[in-house]
């Protein structure tokens, strides 16, 4: 049975991924409550990471796609966090995006609204957050991490 938010995203035309497994010696959330912390998800597509620089190789229409897609796994990491059943989750408390970029380059907020937009969309109010944008080097040359603090019930 499809639930309310999977419904939704069914008529958005996405299909969440599976939760990727972390990379190093962590884990992926940590349920505190009725809180989810998720690790920082890295802009991922098709298997493979999406690699870039913002200000050099990469737009920002490019680097807000690639955000989108982290929300997409943070969305992932989120329903493996309540067993599969995304209804649980109440509202997106807090996003963290980290700008793969130039020390030039200013446009990280525009960049990380691919994440929010595709929150927002696919949630409604739930999905509006707190939110944090900055620049950074990032590991693996991936566009873009996020970071992300949610409510579940």
């Amino acid at each position: 049975m499809t639930g309310k938010i999977e419904a939704r995203l069914a008529e958005l035309g996405v299909s969440l991924p599976d939760a990727p497994a972390p990379a190093a010696n962590y884990v992926p959330f940590v349920v505190m409550g009725s809180t989810v912390y998720v690790s920082g998800q890295v802009s991922m597509e098709n298997g493979g990471f999406v690699t870039g620089r913002l200000g050099d190789t990469m737009d920002v229409a490019e680097g807000a796609a690639a955000a989108r897609l982290c929300a997409m796994s943070l969305l992932a990491q989120v329903r493996a966090a309540c067993d599969g059943d995304l209804d649980r989750l109440k509202r997106v408390v807090k996003l963290t995006g980290f700008v793969n970029c130039t020390p030039e380059f200013t446009d990280q907020p525009k960049v990380v609204n691919g994440a929010s937009d595709f929150l927002v969309e696919a949630l409604g109010e739930a999905g509006r957050h707190a939110r944090s944008a900055v620049g950074a080097t990032l590991p693996l040359g991936v566009a873009v991490e996020i970071e992300g603090i949610f409510e579940i019930a």
